[in-house]
């Protein structure tokens, strides 16, 4: 009988609501694309330059016409989380024509196009050195544009999540629609992610003193993306250059908002959030692990770029990752799938949840000592943390527990060592990008297909993901509002 209300409640998907918002999205992603067409036009790449062309004509052809149409304001969430998921698949499928070029098949270009939009940084490009200047900066454009999107179009995971959203928006509740309180939030880390990446791109420079280089290095940094434009990642830059990178990767990894509501209230307030804490922490301690248990040359200071790195979810290295004991591997196994903030570019389960899961064990463990009808609040930075919301952290961890384990064990029937398969798959589904040496041009397309659909379910932190797959998005009733 429950689920019989609950179905009567149930509204699937409006075609017209979605087509408009993915024609809208479409539409800037063309203009977003529009950017390595022209980069590639400039430096005299024409056989790519007309890849981009007949990309960006397809494109807006389709969305063109889908912008076009008349479609209410105030979005279901099943709406909204669909055309999240789809904006990513489409946009990855899109660009994969051109970034095909670079490479042998289409699988190959499209796993550069789903690495890129993701900010994963994984490749399957065997040398990066011999490749064009055109190819390197349209993969650190889509990761710097993919970073930014994500940030964005999270809040539509978040809205509905208490303590996370009203972190995010700094408010207790909010009147307006969904997609005016998305375009509020999207102002606001527009402003931070454009100011950080300016900083990011000039540090580097004056790090490296290659204006390309910063350039491409910034913009993935930034979107904790990890492409970089070298074989060796940052290993042959030095400790300073590749301090820089890694410092502007970190920041990335700190919550956007939280950014904004510092330089309105004051730098004061940036110390006294509980996940901001924890980054500190979580890359203390996992660098003080690698300093111990990492066999480089580099000491404690590539243990640290290493933690940051893993922590930040970014994959910049400074050391080859192949080399690493197990002991290495597996702490930074962990950091990868935690990854950084709510409201950051970074990936993983965020930070947030695993504060969530302490806060319920704190519960738990007080209860013991409680009378039976006790009521015993939970809170996290001020807020009261409701049961939905500890319902829907453990949930996600979970699913990415799950996740990990069914892709591990697709490459552990292929023969690839566990440890070093594991390693991948949380390097995939956290969004990273270190890799063991697995990911490779010759690395069978089935587990090419897996990485794929680890890093897009990773970044779109797997509920939306589901939320497309779930016949009742589809099928059933819908909303008389049209």
């Amino acid at each position: 009988m429950t689920a019989e209300r609950i179905e009567t409640l149930c509204y699937a998907v409006r075609w017209r609501v979605l087509l408009k918002y993915l024609g809208m999205l479409g539409v800037v992603l063309a203009a977003l694309n529009s950017v390595p067409f022209a980069v590639a036009a400039l430096l005299g790449e024409f056989a790519v330059t007309g890849r981009y062309a007949m990309a960006l004509a397809v494109l807006l052809a389709l969305a063109l016409p889908l912008a076009r149409m008349t479609a209410p304001d105030r979005l279901q969430v099943n709406e909204a989380l669909a055309v999240v998921a789809l904006a990513f698949v489409l946009g990855s499928l899109a660009m994969s024509y051109p970034l095909g070029a670079a490479g042998d098949s289409w699988l190959d270009g499209w796993f550069e196009a789903v690495s890129g939009i993701t900010t994963t940084g994984l490749s399957t490009t065997a040398s990066v050195e011999d490749k064009s200047r055109a190819f390197l900066f349209a993969r650190a454009w889509m990761q710097w544009y993919g970073g930014l999107g994500i940030v964005i179009l999270s809040l539509a995971l978040f809205l509905h999540n208490g303590v996370a959203g009203r972190r995010l928006m700094d408010t207790e509740a909010t009147g307006d629609t969904l997609v005016s309180t998305t375009r509020t939030y999207a102002r606001r880390v527009a402003i931070v992610y454009g100011v950080l990446t300016v900083c990011g791109v000039l540090g580097i420079w004056l790090a490296v003193g290659d204006g390309f280089v910063a350039l491409a290095h910034g913009l993935s940094a930034v979107s904790t993306g990890g492409f970089s434009t070298f074989d060796d990642s940052l290993a042959g830059l030095g400790h300073g250059a590749a301090a820089v990178i890694t410092g502007f990767a970190w920041l990335g990894a700190v919550s956007l908002p939280l950014y904004y509501l510092a330089w309105q209230k004051g730098p004061a307030g940036l110390f006294r959030d509980p996940e901001l804490r924890a980054l500190i922490v979580a890359t203390a301690l996992l660098g003080t692990l690698l300093t111990l248990w990492m066999p480089t040359g580099g000491g404690w200071l590539d243990a640290l770029l290493m933690g940051m790195s893993a922590q930040s979810t970014t994959g910049f290295s400074t050391v080859v990752v192949s080399g690493l004991d197990d002991a290495s591997k597996l702490a930074m196994t962990g950091a990868m799938l935690i990854g950084g903030s709510v409201g950051s570019s970074a990936g993983g389960f965020k930070l947030l949840r695993l504060l969530l899961l302490l806060q319920l064990l704190q519960r738990v463990l007080v209860r013991t000592a409680a009378p039976r009808h006790a009521v015993i609040d939970v809170r996290l930075g001020g807020w009261r943390v409701d049961d939905e919301d500890l319902w829907r952290a453990m949930l996600l961890m979970v699913m990415f527990v799950l996740l990990v384990f069914l892709s591990w064990l697709a490459f552990v029937a292929h023969g690839y060592p566990a440890l070093d398969a594991l390693f991948e798959v949380a390097s995939a589904s956290g969004t990273v990008g270190l890799s063991t040496g697995i990911t490779r041009p010759d690395l069978e397309p089935f587990l090419k297909v897996v990485l794929c659909f680890d890093m897009l379910a990773g970044r779109m932190e797997i509920f939306a993901l589901l939320v497309v797959l779930y016949p009742g998005t589809w099928f059933g009733k819908r909303s008389e509002t049209v």
